[in-house]
């Protein structure tokens, strides 16, 4: 069969590599894709925002099945236009997709059926959130209500810090807040393939979010993540799925946009239990990257089972994955573009390209996070050694990383 894989970045990188996996896949097409690619699939110079591009694509090419990648092509209702023009897609809905593209949608929702998470109020103008927050006190979470491509999110631990998040979000247009109590606990990533009431849950993953080490500086898109956490048992995965992950899907069931695709939860451990942070629409990334290599059940025959409601036993290689991000020296404030990236080709692990070009046969840099290496190994340590040592013999002016993935968790050993 013919896949098509709608995206460019890290993560599609990750799904393009777990579907030309699938003994079920003749062709994997990428929709715009980058230059890492190539070799696992044929880049498609189409938009992941052309809705009726990609429809006449997949038409043309008759595609056996599309997996959308990116949340902005999910907000744009491409699962919608796919669905309308009789073609296989694996995604939410442009209302299921408000799950990630409203924060306060998705409180709402929470509240309405009981799911734990954070207490919270939602704002739409300036004044009342500043004598909010000054009430609450700090620490306390700030995060716009839209799509931000996993930023957008300040954890103010001081009240300059908040009142100075709050003067960025208002200073756009009809924007609006929702402000959060602060948790504390373990952070994770609990992932499932969906569709309606099936759920088919993945390893555990842990990312890293901060830009800089020992968790410094403000909210990225993820600098590192490795999967799988012992910290997170079975039991307190199959405690999750009962009170969090089933719940919200039946939620959305409910409200009459049932969810298929990849559901995303990002969770803290607290005291009290699992509680979530926020959910997303998609496949997370940098999760993605270290995930789908473990995975050693066919992932197309995952996506086939439960978008037919078949349950489906998993099967996990047992090694650790780490990933560690190269990101551009000003992410997440800018991106740098045009900047010569040397070594890739000495990399021995896995390597995914999430924003890369090429130029006069040079591989240059073309977003804010650029690569994420991913090692493998027996043990957090191994896997740890193996991507650090690989991370290093890649060289460029204009990307930095963080050294420290994994390592608390090594200490709290």
């Amino acid at each position: 069969m013919k896949v098509l894989v709608i995206g460019k970045g890290g993560r599609e990188h990750a799904i393009a590599h777990a579907a030309s996996r699938s003994k079920k896949v003749t062709k994997v097409f990428v929709a715009p894709g980058n230059v890492g690619m190539c070799d696992i699939a044929t880049c498609v110079q189409v938009s992941d925002q052309d809705v009726a591009g990609l429809v006449a694509f997949a038409k043309q090419e008759q595609i056996d099945l599309t997996i959308v990648g990116p949340e902005a092509s999910l907000s744009l209702g491409v699962v919608d236009a796919f669905q309308e023009a009789g073609l296989k897609i694996f995604g939410p809905s442009k209302a299921a997709t408000q799950l990630e593209a409203s924060k306060d949608f998705t409180k709402r929702l929470m509240a309405k059926y009981h799911v734990p998470t954070a207490a919270y109020a939602t704002f739409a103008h300036y004044e009342e959130a500043a004598a909010y927050v000054k009430k609450q006190g700090v620490p306390i979470v700030i995060k716009e209500d839209g799509l931000k491509a996993g930023k957008g999110v300040t954890v103010a631990m001081t009240m300059e810090d908040a009142l100075e998040a709050l003067d960025i979000a208002f200073a756009l247009p009809q924007n609006k807040v929702v402000i959060e109590e602060y948790l504390e606990g373990f952070e994770f990533s609990l992932l499932c393939f969906a569709c309606g009431t099936t759920l088919i849950p993945m390893e555990i993953a842990q990312d890293h979010k901060r830009a800089y080490d020992n968790d410094a500086g403000p909210n990225t898109g993820g600098m590192g993540v490795y999967s799988p956490v012992k910290k997170i048992t079975k039991e307190i995965v199959e405690e999750t799925m009962q009170t969090i992950m089933y719940p919200v899907a039946e939620a959305m069931v409910k409200e009459g946009c049932p969810f298929t695709g990849f559901l995303y939860g990002g969770l803290m451990l607290t005291k009290e239990g699992v509680k979530v942070i926020e959910f997303n629409a998609r496949f997370g990334d940098p999760e993605a990257e270290v995930i789908l290599p473990r995975l050693e059940s066919d992932f197309i025959e995952v996506i086939e089972a439960v978008m037919e409601q078949r349950e489906m036993e998993l099967q996990w290689d047992p090694q650790v994955t780490l990933g560690v991000v190269l990101a551009s020296t000003n992410y997440p404030a800018s991106s740098t573009k045009g900047a010569v990236i040397k070594g890739c080709e000495e990399v021995e692990e896995l390597l995914y390209h999430m924003g890369t070009d090429e130029k006069d046969g040079q591989l240059i840099t073309a977003g804010g996070r650029v690569l994420i290496v991913v090692g493998k190994g027996d043990t957090l340590e191994e896997a740890y050694e193996k991507t650090y040592a690989d991370v290093r013999k890649i060289k460029s002016d204009a990307l930095f990383y963080r050294n420290d993935i994994g390592k608390k968790d090594m200490a709290e050993k």
